[in-house]
């Protein structure tokens, strides 16, 4: 996820302008989520990936990150935390919309997939839901070299102390530093 140095993750009205992308960057998302096959979005987020990604590789003139992202998106399994979107219209989805806990516990005991990871994008308000749950097992930031001063908190509304185990550093060109933590459960 995106983050200013300030911890938001949207500005003010949802702005999302000022996050920094470049082929460096798409090329360690790459090489991460080729390690696993799922992907855990919110709806807003998910429909916004919807809108693109399926296409994006046919469109003139495509990036080598769309092309190997619409590649990935197409195959990945979508769970999708949403009260209102119908399953039965989604392919390859599957639409969570009460009992989160119980529900994401066993879609990560029953994992046949290329990894235990699943990852979830964006979506700072199932972010926010799954961590007051305790379903986030660690959290991948992309901390961007702007401080907003208002907007959309990655951390709203934690009411208990979480310690994490930093796992992997990275600094980017263009002032970007990847941080990877897992959650410490101990």
């Amino acid at each position: 996820m995106h983050v200013s140095l300030d911890g938001y993750v949207a500005g003010p009205n949802g702005e999302l302008d000022w996050i920094q992308i470049n082929p460096e960057l798409f090329d360690v998302v790459e090489k991460r989520i080729g390690g696993t096959d799922t992907a855990l979005y919110g709806r807003m987020t998910y429909e916004l990936m919807e809108s693109y990604w399926p296409t994006a590789a046919d469109q003139p003139n495509p990036t080598k990150h769309d092309i190997e992202h619409s590649k990935w998106y197409s195959k990945a399994h979508k769970i999708v935390l949403s009260k209102t979107l119908n399953e039965s219209d989604l392919t390859n989805t599957t639409i969570l919309s009460d009992n989160l806990t119980d529900k994401i516990n066993a879609i990560k005991q029953s994992r046949n997939r290329v990894s235990d990871e699943i990852l979830l994008f964006g979506s700072p308000t199932a972010t926010h839901a799954l961590m007051q749950l305790g379903l986030i097992d660690g959290f991948w930031l992309f901390v961007n070299p702007i401080i907003l001063g208002q907007g959309m908190p990655l951390f709203a509304d934690v009411k208990d102390q979480l310690k994490l185990d930093l796992l992997h550093t990275h600094q980017f060109n263009c002032g970007v530093m990847e941080l990877s933590y897992m959650v410490n459960r101990e």
